[in-house]
């Protein structure tokens, strides 16, 4: 009888490597099987009362967007800045073992920062304008 060497199931990991394996198995299992149960038991047909309004309350009706586009301009700007405070604060702290090479990276990172503040500020991204 031949042994099976490349087969090792006294392995500690040989449990969590099946467990995984029979995990993926069964959720592709069970999501086939409950998409062709779906499908099957599905009406294909429309029916007014499945067009309306599932809550109670006025019927939806379309409104322009009132939302300005300031607010995502805001945001955008707030993350580039929140971010180069993020990468300052490690900085700051190995700033001795970094020496001159890491104070010109961070004088350079510093400066495009500033360069795009400028830009927004002369773009006028930075002003609040009235939605009336």
């Amino acid at each position: 009888m031949t042994e099976l060497s490349h087969m090792d199931f006294a392995h500690p990991y040989f449990g969590a490597f099946f467990l995984v394996v029979f995990g993926a198995g069964v959720f592709y299992g069970i999501t086939v099987l409950a998409r062709a149960v779906s499908r099957k038991m599905a009406r294909l047909d429309t029916e007014k009362l499945k067009l309306t309004i599932y809550e109670c309350g006025p019927e939806v009706t379309k409104q322009p967007n009132r939302i300005s586009a300031h607010f995502y301009l805001f945001a955008l700007l707030f993350i580039l800045f929140d971010v180069e405070i993020i990468f300052m604060f490690p900085w700051a702290v190995n700033f001795k073992t970094l020496g001159m090479f890491g104070f010109v990276e961070m004088i350079l990172f510093i400066g495009l920062l500033s360069i795009g503040f400028v830009y927004a500020w002369k773009k006028g991204a930075l002003e609040w304008h009235s939605i009336r």
